[in-house]
């Protein structure tokens, strides 16, 4: 089964390859030596301390291999190609929501990057497949959980 491509900025690429570097460097040596340390202890059958260092550890691995599949089906998305007359991912979108007036901004990131606090919107949230293709202009109703929003698209920038 082919593995889906995940489209980053090359800030967000930099960021998880750090997280990974730090996990590898810095995390795995420490859950080697908690496991050293608890061995160290006595009767491995009855050292819950031992346990809960493998499995620390093997959460840690699973979490490097996940970063490693992340970055391996990544690309960094070329922002010099973006078409800015319309929605797309790394679009940066500024709107007017028509139920309360007023503005927001929002970049249209891939789905590692979201972070609502930064205003990056993930790209497969309900508001971000409405703008998807839209331009400048346009008007979009979106259906949420707490009701319908409707959004004029007021400016497209990267």
């Amino acid at each position: 089964m082919a593995q889906e491509l995940i489209y980053l900025t090359a800030e967000g690429y930099k960021k998880l390859k750090d997280e990974l570097d730090h996990l590898r460097s810095v995390e795995r040596p420490a859950a080697s030596a908690a496991i050293a340390e608890a061995r160290d202890k006595g009767d491995l059958s009855e050292n819950a301390e031992y346990d809960a260092a493998r499995e620390a550890q093997g959460l840690l691995e699973m979490k490097i291999a996940q970063l490693e599949a992340t970055l391996a089906n990544s690309r960094i998305i070329d922002e010099t190609k973006i078409d800015k007359s319309k929605v797309q991912i790394l679009s940066k979108v500024t709107l007017l929501n028509h139920n309360n007036n007023r503005q927001v901004v929002y970049t249209i990131v891939a789905e590692h990057e979201a972070n609502l606090r930064e205003g990056k919107l993930a790209i497969g949230t309900p508001i971000a497949k409405a703008l998807l293709g839209k331009k400048k202009g346009d008007v979009v109703e979106v259906t949420v959980p707490a009701g319908v929003l409707k959004f004029e698209i007021l400016d497209i920038s990267i």
